[in-house]
């Protein structure tokens, strides 16, 4: 569960964490993010400092930091598993972000529907999804 209040990213939520970038992921499955803030996220008793891409066979590690570094490459990893998702979540840390056209067109064209909002609501309905067994993927930005 994600707290309403307090530190959402203490040592007691998120004892284990990751930051590597391999091309290994975190989590060679979904599920549901647990908490986020202070830098990263908590998910399946572990945690990871940074921004993250949550497909329907695995988390990853992701290395944007800013919604302009949002671009057909930073979603590589989602365009090759574009078979196995419907929607993508975009979670674009505390601002808001309209993705150009081109990236929308792109991703239509591989039948991914894009919808963006700041990170915390993109959590929320990235855990809803999942939980209804939906073919969702998020694209995370970590936020302070």
């Amino acid at each position: 569960m994600i707290p309403k209040s307090g530190n959402r990213f203490s040592d007691e939520i998120m004892p284990r964490q990751t930051t590597s970038s391999s091309d290994a992921p975190h989590l060679p499955r979904s599920a549901p993010i647990e908490a986020y803030g202070n830098g990263g996220f908590a998910f399946a008793e572990m945690s990871h400092r940074g921004s993250l891409l949550c497909l329907p066979d695995a988390i990853w590690a992701w290395p944007v930091t800013t919604a302009s570094d949002i671009d057909e490459a930073s979603l590589a990893r989602v365009f090759a598993a574009a078979n196995a998702i419907d929607t993508l979540i975009i979670g674009t840390g505390t601002d808001l972000w309209v993705p150009r056209r081109g990236l929308r067109e792109a991703l239509r064209a591989v039948d991914i529907v894009l919808d963006s909002m700041q990170t915390g609501p993109a959590i929320r309905t990235y855990n809803i999804m999942i939980g209804e067994r939906r073919r969702v993927a998020a694209a995370l930005i970590a936020v302070p």
